[in-house]
């Protein structure tokens, strides 16, 4: 994925309001386009990589519990405050899960806890059809997180080498990221063919300028893109 960044308006487009002419315009045009209308669920879409579906905690296939180590990463860094978990020392003195609980109804799926989570035990899954008649269905609790995972793998098969996008956060160097976070990932997830920054114009110049470009014989011509295409 690559980002486009649009050049800035002139006076005389900020006075005449050009967006509004090109979006009425766009509008305008689709009205005579025919409707793409998806048989659901007959058909089911194709979901994303990085989709933020329904929470599941993953359950350790040598244990069969979940991966979770308690660290407290996840209901720190939770904007709406809708992960809750109470924890004990076990006789080693390693930290034990008693309980793990999710708002569902609360969650706006910003993904931070699978990002900041250093063991990956807690994910977005791709499910995104599940509805029920009342709220406490939507407050999922530890057995009930387990039980998510494990529909998620029936879902998927074999998953054997599977990798949640969102367990690598984005832009992120291989360096700066736990152990168990230095998943493969395609450059498309990673970041890695994006133009970030504030300095990504100039980043994006040199590197065009160092690749060769056609030009005709004797004449040296330099493709200077000020955005990313």
């Amino acid at each position: 994925m690559q980002i486009q960044y649009k050049a800035p308006r002139n006076w005389l487009q900020t006075l005449l309001q050009t967006e509004i002419a090109q979006g009425m315009a766009l509008t305008l045009r689709r009205m005579f386009n025919r409707p793409i209308t998806r048989q659901y669920p007959e058909e089911k879409p194709v979901v994303a990589a990085g989709f933020r579906g329904r929470h599941a905690l993953v359950r350790d296939a040598a244990t069969g519990e979940s991966r979770c180590v308690a660290c407290m990463r996840c209901a720190r860094v939770c904007p709406s405050h809708c992960i809750r978990i109470r924890w004990s020392r076990a006789a080693d003195n390693s930290r034990v899960v008693d309980a793990y609980n999710i708002d569902a109804l609360r969650c706006i799926f910003c993904g931070y806890c699978a990002e900041v989570c250093p063991v990956n035990a807690i994910v977005l899954t791709e499910v995104y059809a599940y509805a029920a008649n009342g709220r406490s269905a939507f407050k999922f609790d530890k057995q009930a997180l387990l039980d998510n995972w494990d529909d998620f793998a029936a879902q998927k098969g074999d998953m054997q080498g599977y990798v949640n996008p969102l367990c690598r956060p984005r832009n992120m160097p291989e360096g700066a990221l736990a152990h168990a976070k230095r998943v493969a990932v395609d450059a498309e997830w990673s970041g890695a063919e994006q133009w970030v920054g504030k300095n990504h114009r100039a980043a994006q110049v040199r590197t065009q300028c160092a690749e060769p470009t056609p030009s005709a014989p004797g004449h040296g011509q330099t493709n200077q893109g000020g955005a990313a295409q």
